[in-house]
């Protein structure tokens, strides 16, 4: 959260930098409008403007999912909220309308650390799982805002605030990782010890094939790295200068993979994965504490390695995720927008 309130600040200090000089900008605009309205001699008129606005935001980011404390589709841990920032490019093109595209840059993460251990009915589970991922976020979207308070005149009345509701369609670019072990399950130093790597390729949950048709996961295929999302939620507009505004939303981002977090179906047996270090991140109750764990009693096809009953083998109900939610995350923001020299309408005479 630290990193956040720093992000926070700094575009405190920004708005107060800018302030001064968008202020000269502003009265040679208002100056201009106004010599083009007063210039005209006619009838009953009507002077509309449709503009177009540039914005820079700071970003949080939060996970819902299958490494969520609990098993509910509201459970998310807040002190892994993670920052991140977008930049966007909105045009209005009615009183209430404005139609904006957006690229958002953040990350997640979440980890069955923060789950419960002695919660018998929700964290037991989680915690004696004991996997962690982090996601880093690419999103490129077009999003639909509808304003609460409309504005049929020009851009320099609109409203000193409003509150407003969005909806659009995102496509993302994301490829969990996780810090590897110091060692694999039979004790070998791993060369990858402490490096974040990349979970896809490694197949934790049998994606590089040799399943038999019997295994719960069989048929199980690797997920896509680009992805879609509907991004939908509120926020509050806030009028600072004639052509500045002040935004806070909460958005959030309904995805259709399972898979942000690199955890969706069934343990696989260890011999199945192809690495050792795909094993060693495919089942990490070993790393727990021995006092915070169950006795390791089911033996393995890898020698010398015995698992947790439940964790690290095949068997149908040994679930390692739930295959039944997607994942979702959340976005809260606030947004600086600057807005360009309006388009004039020449008036029409009724």
């Amino acid at each position: 959260m630290k990193r956040v309130y720093v992000v926070l600040i700094t575009l405190g200090i920004l708005l107060v930098s800018v302030e001064e000089t968008l202020a000269q900008f502003n009265r040679r605009s208002i100056k201009s409008n106004n010599r083009r309205i007063s210039s005209y001699r006619g009838g009953k008129t009507s002077f509309r403007y449709k503009y177009n606005a540039v914005g820079f935001s700071v970003n949080a980011l939060n996970y819902y999912g299958d490494l969520a404390p609990r098993p509910n589709r509201l459970s998310t841990d807040i002190s892994f909220t993670r920052p991140g920032f977008g930049l966007s490019y909105a045009h209005r093109f009615g009183p209430r309308y404005v139609l904006m595209g957006n690229f958002m840059f953040g990350t997640l993460r979440g980890s069955d650390a923060s789950a419960d251990k002695n919660d018998e009915a929700n964290g037991t589970f989680r915690y004696t799982r004991n996997l962690s991922f982090r996601n880093q976020i690419k999103e490129f979207s077009v999003i639909a805002q509808f304003d609460l308070f409309n504005n049929t005149s020009t851009y320099m009345v609109r409203p000193k605030w409003t509150p407003y509701g969005f909806i659009g369609i995102a496509g993302f670019f994301h490829n969990p990782q996780a810090q590897a072990p110091q060692t694999d399950l039979q004790g070998n130093p791993l060369p990858e010890a402490g490096e974040w790597v990349k979970l896809r390729p490694l197949g934790t949950e049998g994606q590089n094939g040799g399943l038999d048709p019997t295994d719960a996961n069989h048929g199980i295929k690797k997920y896509s790295t680009a992805q879609i999302a509907i991004p939908f939620g509120v926020g509050v507009r806030f009028k600072l200068m004639p052509e500045l505004d002040l935004a806070a939303e909460i958005g959030f981002r309904y995805t259709f993979t399972d898979y942000l977090d690199d955890v969706s179906r069934n343990y696989v047996d260890l011999d199945k994965l192809n690495s050792p270090l795909a094993q060693a991140m495919s089942y990490r109750t070993n790393e727990l504490p021995a006092a915070d764990r169950p006795a390791a009693t089911v033996a393995t096809n890898v020698p010398g390695v015995l698992v947790v009953p439940g964790y690290g083998h095949e068997f149908p109900t040994n679930n390692r995720g739930s295959r039944n939610d997607n994942d979702i995350y959340m976005v809260t923001s606030i947004r600086l927008s600057y807005i360009l020299k309006a388009t004039y309408h020449r008036p029409k005479f009724r």
